[in-house]
């Protein structure tokens, strides 16, 4: 797992380590708060399954920053940003 984020193929993928780096932070958060996973893998380790979802291209970073699902439109229901007021 770490080894792939060592790959400069991610990094590109994403647009770079700071976007690499925010989009891991905004999926695991939502995956902390009860986010399913968007890919099919034999573990429970949330960092590996958001690598896994960046290498299957099932989320990326919109223009502004916020977390996308691949195929959703942003009016189908907002940025999946955690939102601490919703607790």
């Amino acid at each position: 797992m770490i080894d792939d984020l060592r790959e400069e193929e991610i990094v590109n993928k994403v647009g770079g380590r700071f976007k690499l780096s925010t989009l891991i932070q905004k999926r695991l958060v939502a995956l902390n708060a009860g986010g399913r996973p968007l890919v099919d893998i034999e573990s429970n380790d949330k960092m590996q399954i958001v690598i896994e979802e960046i290498k299957q291209d099932k989320i990326f970073l919109d223009t502004s920053l916020n977390l996308r699902i691949t195929g959703e439109s942003p009016e189908a229901g907002g940025p999946l940003d955690f939102d601490p007021t919703v607790l």
